[in-house]
């Protein structure tokens, strides 16, 4: 078997295990596995072909896997979800007690409690979602 179809089936296994493990190590051994692929088919012997991998991986682990586990543990800088809604105001459509009531927050109809007890908000008044449990927004009132 050649040396070339060697170091693809290398690089094929590589991407593979790349794909069940998401570590960016393997995928990179994977791309040298597949520069070295390239160095074989243009007939370096097998010493140069083992270099051109040593240094490829290194070249890659050292320079790339820096920079993509920083993009990978970045911030998220947007919110999602009801992740979103906290912070927003809405207004209340029904009394809210610590029991019950509803809220339009952004156009949607939440089922909603008071934030503290005893603190009962009127019908029409602006509240602060100050955080979501469940599918129950507990606001707060603005004063």
């Amino acid at each position: 078997m050649a040396a070339w179809v060697v170091w693809m089936v290398l690089a094929v296994v590589f991407g593979v295990a790349e794909v069940y493990t998401l570590t960016a190590v393997l995928g990179l051994l994977g791309g040298a596995a597949l520069l070295t692929s390239g160095a074989a088919a243009i007939g370096l012997p097998l010493p140069l072909q083992l270099v051109v991998f040593a240094l490829a991986s290194a070249a890659g682990l050292l320079a790339i896997r820096p920079i993509a586990r920083r993009h990978l543990h970045q911030p998220q800088l947007q919110r999602f979800g009801i992740d979103a809604l906290i912070g927003r105001k809405a207004y209340a459509l029904t009394e809210v007690t610590v029991r019950d009531g509803t809220v339009r927050i952004g156009g949607e109809e939440w089922t909603a409690r008071s934030f503290a007890d005893g603190v009962v908000i009127p019908p029409g008044a602006t509240v602060h979602v100050m955080q979501i449990d469940g599918a129950t927004a507990i606001v707060y009132p603005e004063e």
